[in-house]
């Protein structure tokens, strides 16, 4: 498990608060929805991805919308 960066308060705790406790926990959700949760704003986004990035790691990806 890899330990979540460090993030503003309010982006910590609309992660804690969807069960969100490490880095590998983001790949259960899309890069939308995380993006839409309260708290979570556009430097937040950044800082998660390059995170999942230097570990190899993803958000969910999207479904394809029929």
């Amino acid at each position: 498990m890899i330990a979540l960066p460090k993030l503003a308060a309010p982006a910590k705790r609309a992660l804690t608060s969807k069960g969100v406790d490490f880095l590998d926990d983001l790949s259960l959700y899309t890069r939308r929805e995380v993006e839409n949760w309260h708290g979570v704003g556009p430097n937040a986004i950044h800082v998660l991805q390059n995170e999942l990035t230097k570990h190899h790691l993803a958000f969910k990806e999207e479904e394809p919308s029929t």
